[in-house]
């Protein structure tokens, strides 16, 4: 029983050690830091009182746990934070099964499960923005220029292969249930090669199928409307075809923003081309990412580039093109000169 109790309060202590230095030094969350604290505090005070006669029961030795493999990788940020809230959760079990303290531990597990709630939401929110700024190649994507949608989900994987890092589907003429359905498929295919989904327009697709979030046009919703329907961890971006509206979104809380058309484009029938001035301007005076969008194809992108864009957004010169894979490569070429 008290090798039992010691192995299980090891591993409440460890667990509630590595999620508090998460919400310390990756949040930087004084408020949970300080709840998971004097939740740690709290459970070595109450059995302080057991310290020696746990340590003369523990027989490390020969525990046939230590020989047990664990074959589990850690994989980022999140995958630390879900093992170690887990480890918590099921380990205040046990010790409320095996102490004396039960009333303890039964408050710190229910504990756990609103700590669960509130850290998730919060690391979701932080990498989606940090992994944003690691995303330069964008793909706008139009099916209707394919015979079928086996094609087009072929030339959406073929880009993804090639290096596009956030595939938005933007469906003008087809119908919700048509694009919910391309939107699961297109969202798998994202998570096969790490890249984020975004819906063009439709918050309420968004939301059905887990999209990572909603790209938004001067006449559509609100940012907050989205984040209202999406949640605050969701990606928001927006269209802007002059500086006051890209202004305005920052000031709205926009993620990233839209800058073009850069050139005329029939993605955009009767909107005129804003030219390479303003995605020089967004280059000097926007702090969230941008992508140049509009017209842009293998013989002008180096000219958007060279203008101030370290992003670029691009629908037929890669999703329409002979080889997806290659045109995604060769565009990420040009981003990474």
């Amino acid at each position: 029983m008290q090798r039992i109790i010691d192995a299980n309060l090891n591993r409440t202590v460890e667990a509630l050690r590595v999620l508090e230095e998460i919400a310390r030094f990756y949040l930087d969350d004084k408020e949970l830091s300080t709840i998971l604290k004097n939740m740690r505090h709290e459970i070595c005070s109450e059995t302080d009182y057991l310290y020696e006669q746990l340590l003369s029961s523990r027989d490390t030795v020969n525990d046939v746990g230590t020989t047990i493999a664990n074959n589990t990788h850690r994989c980022g940020i999140l995958s630390v934070f879900k093992a170690n809230i887990k480890r918590l959760q099921q380990a205040l079990r046990v010790l409320a099964e095996y102490s004396q303290c039960n009333a303890v531990f039964e408050k710190s597990r229910y504990s756990a499960y609103t700590v669960e709630k509130i850290m998730w939401g919060k690391l979701k929110m932080k990498l989606n923005k940090f992994l944003l700024k690691d995303k330069r190649l964008y793909l706008v994507t139009n099916s209707d220029k394919f015979e079928s949608e086996d094609r087009f989900l072929d030339a959406v994987a073929a880009a993804l292969k090639g290096g596009v890092d956030i595939v938005q589907l933007r469906e003008k003429t087809s119908s919700a249930k048509r694009i919910i359905e391309l939107g699961k498929k297109i969202r798998n295919l994202c998570s096969i090669y790490g890249a984020l989904f975004i819906v063009n327009d439709r918050i309420d697709i968004a939301r059905i199928v887990e999209a990572d979030g909603v790209h938004l046009g001067q006449d559509d919703a609100d940012v907050n409307a989205a984040r209202e329907i999406l949640g605050e961890n969701a990606i928001v971006g927006i269209s802007t075809h002059e500086p006051a509206q890209a202004l305005k979104a920052l000031e709205d809380g926009a993620d990233y923003i839209g800058v073009g058309p850069v050139y005329t484009t029939p993605t955009k029938p009767g909107r005129p081309s804003v030219g390479l001035e303003y995605v020089k301007w967004a280059s000097e005076n926007i702090d969230i990412p941008f992508f140049a969008i509009g017209g842009i194809n293998a013989e002008n992108c180096k000219d958007v580039v060279s203008a101030g864009a370290a992003r670029i957004a691009v629908v037929r010169a890669i999703i329409n093109s002979e080889s997806p894979e290659a045109s995604a490569k060769f565009f990420k070429s040009i981003l990474d000169e």
